[in-house]
């Protein structure tokens, strides 16, 4: 497993060795020693959620309050996507930036984005699946999004599209991140950070 830390802090690229054969292919995309080694804490999985999408489907820009915050390792076992993850944390030296990432069914790449990020995707192909481990369950008073059609964030949206992106109600109706800042909606980052370090600790007791 081959893993590399993205320049947003709290996310990070694993990359799997697949295995194929005469019946097929054998791959491990998550595997627990590689992410402790590179988080520092162990993944506590909660909830695994699936979602199945069309081409041009868009979904995101998704975040929770934090802490607890609901952190996500994704990749997806059926069709391509491409992965964004937004900082949307207030005070970080990163707020507003993202970082995009294809994740697919040949390569088998896996994303892991901790507590108060921003996470949205488009799907690239029909039927994709994207597999989500949850660090916490879902607690709908909790959950948050940013409009991912927001002119400031430039989210690369375009490249991928003949024609408009599909969206949810909820998802375009979204406030833009200078609203959600406005709003008071926003992870901060400071906390992020103390939340991540408690993690580490509770890992090395």
């Amino acid at each position: 497993m081959q893993v590399r830390r993205l320049d947003i802090t709290g996310a990070f690229e694993f990359a799997p060795k697949s295995f194929p054969d005469h019946r097929g292919l054998f791959v491990a995309p998550f595997q627990g020693t590689a992410f402790a080694e590179a988080t520092g804490h162990p993944l506590t999985v909660a909830q695994t959620n699936h979602s199945v999408s069309a081409r041009g489907v868009l979904r995101g820009v998704h975040f929770s309050d934090t802490p607890p915050g609901q952190a996500k390792y994704v990749y997806c076992p059926q069709g391509a996507l491409l992965d964004v993850i937004v900082d949307v944390r207030v005070g970080s030296p990163t707020f507003g930036r993202w970082e995009a990432i294809r994740l697919d069914s040949t390569e088998y790449r896996a994303v892991y984005l901790a507590e108060g990020l921003g996470h949205a995707f488009i799907a690239q192909t029909d039927n994709t699946v994207m597999s989500y481990l949850c660090s916490t369950e879902y607690n709908p008073s909790a959950e948050h999004g940013i409009n991912p059609l927001d002119p400031d964030l430039a989210l690369p949206w375009a490249d991928e599209l003949d024609g408009e992106p599909v969206l949810s109600e909820k998802d375009r109706t979204a406030p833009s991140l200078a609203e959600a800042t406005e709003q008071g909606l926003l992870p901060d980052y400071h906390a992020c950070l103390a939340h991540y370090e408690t993690l580490r600790t509770a890992a090395r007791s």
